[in-house]
């Protein structure tokens, strides 16, 4: 980065000081992840010097033959990836991608439903600090209270009650396995139509981990990071008879030229995805979360369900009698990095929650293992009982930083 370091060292000296930051921390937030150094070349490539509104073959300005033929490539690999009649890679995250999947298949004021954001949800699922919240009438499922699992009988009921025009499942907060299936048969009962986000778990469906909704589904949405390991974009798989409805919602609808540069990225990422390597690695993130889970429950934490079934643990810090802010600044500080959360039927405010929210997908790609979860729910653990001892937490932050050094980064082992 020597043109930048000489043009603006402001800004590169940020940059690498996050460098250091994703070095020598444990990234446990289960939205985040690390990019290969090929999927990070993509995004600094003379593509993002190109505008390019429109589709392959239809644009409106002329120099398409080489950015063409990206898209396409982007477009046929998740369609492959993924086992998808159409799929649009031109959305510039999960929100856009879903916003254009309601622009194309629903009018504003329609009825639609989602999950429940304080029961980990989506904003875009309709909640009313959201679009989706402010343009539809949004009826949101919720979890039962004494399982905190999806109740299916209770979803159907509301659906058959409610008549949404649309019925969303996926989640940001919700750690076992989604009945895709079961949520395809509530829709044609009351005439909706079926839509997946699987922001968090596309990684996992393409290492075949989870199961996938796009047989069930008339369309699915998705970031492109996350357990993906790709750049920060989106990307929405549909039916073919929704392509049309479907693009035409993301250009012209919603956006004007595509990110080229992330086109190219995602294409390098689902192709990485693609991988005997890929599915190794989605394996490892659902193995570390349950020894990580299994280890924390020992530790007498509450885990929201008992457990999980994918790369996200919802812990419920109550019963420590400490809420999740404290705990998730004193662990940073202890160099263990996760978010504050609420946990179903929260009795305190989104802004001061009762939970914290870790996954694996960092820690995996960076090549840690059983061994290394149980000593990050250890630590996690010393935290929790002493997050105030400043002592303890910067002798943390040392081992943790040792620990560290041992398992480089994608992308960043020669920092």
């Amino acid at each position: 980065m020597e043109h930048l370091k000489q043009i603006d060292p402001d800004i590169y000296n940020l940059v690498k000081q996050e460098e250091d930051r994703q070095y020598n921390k444990i990234r446990l937030i289960p939205s985040e992840n690390y990019t290969s150094k090929a999927v990070m070349e993509a995004t600094g490539t003379v593509l993002t010097n190109k505008y390019s509104e429109g589709y392959a073959g239809k644009r409106y300005y002329q120099g398409q033959e080489f950015i063409d033929q990206v898209e396409i490539i982007a477009i046929e690999r998740a369609k492959s990836l993924f086992n998808a009649d159409h799929a649009n890679v031109q959305a510039l995250s999960g929100s856009p991608a879903n916003m254009a999947v309601y622009f194309a298949l629903v009018k504003p004021g329609d009825t639609i439903m989602g999950h429940s954001l304080p029961h980990g949800g989506h904003l875009t699922h309709g909640w009313n600090a959201s679009f989706s919240g402010q343009l539809y009438n949004s009826i949101s499922y919720t979890l039962n209270k004494d399982t905190g699992l999806l109740d299916y009988d209770q979803i159907r009921e509301l659906a058959k009650k409610e008549k949404p025009k649309l019925i969303w499942a996926g989640a940001s907060a919700y750690p076992r396995i989604i009945d895709f299936k079961i949520f395809s048969e509530i829709a044609k009962e009351v005439n909706a139509y079926f839509i997946a986000d699987i922001a968090h778990i596309a990684g996992l469906i393409a290492g075949n981990v989870h199961p996938s909704p796009t047989p069930f589904a008339d369309a699915v949405t998705s970031t492109t990071h996350k357990t993906l390991r790709g750049p920060r974009g989106g990307l929405i798989l549909c039916k073919s008879e929704y392509a049309k409805a479907i693009d035409k919602s993301v250009f012209p609808v919603l956006q004007g030229g595509p990110h080229n540069h992330t086109t190219a990225a995602i294409a390098v990422a689902l192709k990485e995805a693609s991988t005997d390597d890929f599915k190794l690695y989605a394996k490892k993130t659902v193995d570390n979360a349950k020894v990580l889970a299994k280890q924390l429950l020992e530790f007498g934490f509450n885990l929201v369900t008992g457990g999980t079934d994918n790369h996200l643990i919802l812990i419920d810090l109550t019963n420590k009698n400490v809420a999740g802010k404290p705990i998730a600044k004193a662990l940073d500080l202890a160099g263990i990095v996760l978010n504050a959360n609420s946990v179903p039927y929260d009795k305190r405010t989104p802004f001061d929650p009762s939970g914290i929210r870790l996954g694996t997908p960092a820690v995996t790609s960076r090549g840690m293992g059983e061994n290394e979860m149980k000593q990050i729910a250890q630590w996690i653990n010393e935290v929790t009982n002493e997050y105030t001892n400043e002592t303890k937490l910067n002798r943390i932050a040392k081992d943790v930083k040792d620990l560290c050094k041992d398992f480089p980064p994608p992308g960043l082992e020669n920092i």
